[in-house]
C-alpha cells in the first residue's frame, strides 16, 4: 500500500514539475479574466464530473474571496443549478445543458471557461462555441492533446499529462493560481 501511495504522490509531483511551461498561458488566461470583470463582465464556468466540481470550486473563490480581501466577483458555475440543468436536458438533450445557460447568462466581453481534462466533452465545445459566437472570451483546462478545445479557445490551458486525475490536480492549481491573480488586481 506504501509504495501505491509514494507512487501516487511521485505522478503528482512530476506533472506539477511541468507546469511552469504554460505560466505565459495562464497569465493571459488570468488578464482575460481581469480584464472582464474590469470592464463589468463576469466569468461563467462549466463541465462534466469532477470538472463540474472543479467549476464550482473555482467560482466559489471569486464570488467569495481566495485569498486576500476584496468585493465579490461575478462568477457562475453553469453546473450548480438542477433544475436548468435537467429541463434542459430533457428538452434539449445533454448536449446543450450548457450552451441553453451561456446563450441565456453571457453578455459580450464575458469570459467562458469550460473544463474537460481531454478537450473534447462534446456539451462543453458547443458552450464554448456559442460564448465565442457571442464575442465572450473563452479560455479551455484540458489535458492531453487539448482536444478541440485547441481551435475554438483563445487560450486552452492544456495540462501535459494522460492521467485523469493528475490534470483535474492541475486545473485546480491553475484555478487558484488565476484567482491569486485576481485577487490581487481587486483587493481592497
Amino acid at each position: 500500500m506504501k509504495s501505491i501511495i509514494e507512487n501516487e504522490f511521485a505522478e503528482h509531483l512530476k506533472v506539477a514539475q511541468s507546469m511552469s511551461a504554460l505560466t505565459d498561458k495562464v497569465e493571459t488566461a488570468a488578464q482575460l479574466c481581469i480584464d472582464s470583470l474590469k470592464n463589468g463582465g463576469k466569468i461563467l464556468f462549466f463541465g462534466n464530473g469532477g470538472s463540474a466540481a472543479d467549476a464550482q470550486h473555482i467560482a466559489a473563490e471569486l464570488v467569495g474571496r481566495y485569498k486576500v480581501e476584496r468585493r465579490g466577483l461575478p462568477a457562475i458555475a453553469v453546473t450548480t443549478d438542477t433544475s436548468a440543468l435537467t429541463s434542459i436536458g430533457n428538452d434539449y438533450g445533454y448536449n446543450h445543458v450548457f450552451d441553453r445557460q451561456v446563450e441565456a447568462l453571457a453578455n459580450k466581453g464575458d469570459v467562458a471557461i469550460g473544463i474537460s481534462t481531454g478537450g473534447s466533452s462534446s456539451n462543453v465545445i458547443s458552450a464554448l462555441k456559442l460564448a465565442k459566437e457571442m464575442s465572450c472570451k473563452t479560455i479551455g483546462f484540458s489535458g492531453r492533446d487539448g482536444g478541440e478545445m485547441n481551435t475554438i479557445c483563445n487560450v486552452n490551458l492544456v495540462v501535459p499529462a494522460e492521467d485523469t486525475p493528475r490534470i483535474q490536480e492541475m486545473h485546480i492549481v491553475i484555478g487558484h493560481t488565476i484567482c491569486h491573480l485576481i485577487d490581487l488586481a481587486f483587493k481592497d
